[in-house]
């Protein structure tokens, strides 16, 4: 990708910031260097971010106008298609929703250029993170470098760049999962390489050759090259056979002994509560349960997703519309398609809305996705209930009558 190419335009002032140049990363405790690059390998961590990619980047997101207590879409904005359908010429929208969660993610910050004709917002143009370095001036007016992918750089108002951040310590500039996360995601990343050197070498511990008997140099040579060639290859799983008083002495722990599968297991758990996804959803059903599911389902939306999305939703608001339009124009996620249930909940739910009447035929026809029907726009109520002032005004007349009565008497 054209986004490798490009290199940060800052000054290298730390250790870790040469290290990050050089992609090396930063040393976890574990003895393992956690780049965003390669942390991604990790299956954990691509996991718990495709899933949180994939869900911010499949639901339905438009550009509403407020009527009063109407809303309706506006579709006639310019931005409407470009956050609904796509961005750019080359994405889609969800295409470049999941780019700027995938970026959040790894990176903690993502960036899109806004290409502006005639004071409205035609392209969002998602950049490199690394290739974006943003500062703050004196009048608290906030500018960014950019180094483009043609290898120029600029420096950009902030009324030219949609700059999303996850949790931030400046107000700035978000926090990487990667980063803060290092030594957790490390340590999983060292107990999967362990697993690998393992089963290259048969699953079998190293050890130690001994004998009783005096060996020159080049006997010891020799009997080590024969050991490694007859006991590697395709014969690395044959019984093997000692002579000359040769005794085998395993002097490695077991991966039992070193609890390396419930070191996995607790990492792949661990790195899920880093990005709070649940634990089931990265395919860890040690947990699960057919009765919980469907209410880890819910958190996740409401603790999980509804972050993420009213974040999006405010930077929209604030970088892509003018203040004059943010009083009458919003962004809004439809998360409603996640949090619908199975069908029995569902229709025991669009009933009880029914008989309420805050939903009409055609409402639930059109959560449900059908076209409407005719006369299906009235909303209706059980004949016993009546407005509250309608009631009032029958108390009253039944007080007249009761003292026209009395007075008749």
């Amino acid at each position: 990708m054209i986004f490798d190419r490009l290199q940060k335009s800052t000054t290298i002032s730390t250790s870790a910031e040469l290290a990050e140049a050089l992609g090396v990363g930063y040393q976890s405790s574990a003895g393992v260097s956690v780049t965003p690059k390669e942390a991604v390998r990790f299956a954990p961590v691509y996991s718990c971010i495709k899933v949180l990619a994939e869900s911010v980047g499949m639901l339905p997101l438009n550009l509403f106008e407020q009527k009063g207590r109407v809303r309706e879409k506006a579709r006639s904005h310019s931005l409407f298609n470009l956050i609904n359908l796509a961005p750019n010429s080359y994405m889609t929208s969800q295409e470049w929703r999941e780019t700027m969660v995938a970026h959040l993610g790894l990176r903690g910050n993502h960036y899109s250029w806004i290409n502006r004709i005639n004071g409205q917002v035609r392209e969002l143009l998602p950049l490199n993170p690394d290739a974006v370095t943003p500062a703050i001036n004196s009048d608290w007016s906030v500018d960014y470098k950019v180094t483009f992918p043609d290898g120029t750089q600029r420096t950009l108002g902030e009324d030219q760049i949609f700059h999303v951040r996850l949790m931030s310590v400046d107000g700035l500039t978000g926090l990487s999962p990667i980063a803060q996360a290092r030594n957790s995601i490390g340590l999983g990343m060292a107990a999967e390489r362990f697993g690998s050197r393992l089963f290259k070498n048969g699953t079998r511990p190293s050890g130690l050759l001994s004998t009783d008997a005096k060996l020159s140099a080049e006997q010891m040579e020799l009997m080590s090259s024969s050991w490694r060639k007859a006991n590697s290859g395709d014969d690395e799983l044959r019984t093997a056979i000692l002579g000359g008083g040769l005794k085998w002495t395993a002097i490695s722990i077991s991966p039992e002994d070193a609890q390396f599968l419930e070191t996995r297991k607790y990492q792949r758990s661990e790195i899920a509560g880093i990005f709070r996804v649940p634990a089931h959803m990265i395919n860890d059903m040690e947990k699960a349960t057919f009765s919980n599911i469907e209410h880890q389902d819910i958190a996740f939306v409401v603790h999980t997703l509804t972050p993420w999305v009213t974040r999006f939703e405010q930077r929209i608001a604030v970088s892509l519309l003018t203040a004059q339009e943010r009083e009458k124009f919003f962004a809004k996620f439809n998360v409603n398609a996640l949090l619908r249930g199975d069908m029995k909940s569902r229709a025991d739910y669009m009933w009880k809305r029914f008989q309420m009447g805050s939903l009409s035929p055609n409402d639930i026809r059109d959560f449900e996705d059908e076209n409407p029907i005719d006369n299906g726009d009235t909303y209706w109520v059980p004949a016993n209930m009546i407005d509250p002032k309608d009631n009032t005004e029958m108390q009253q007349t039944g007080d007249q009558n009761s003292s026209t009565g009395d007075d008749n008497a």
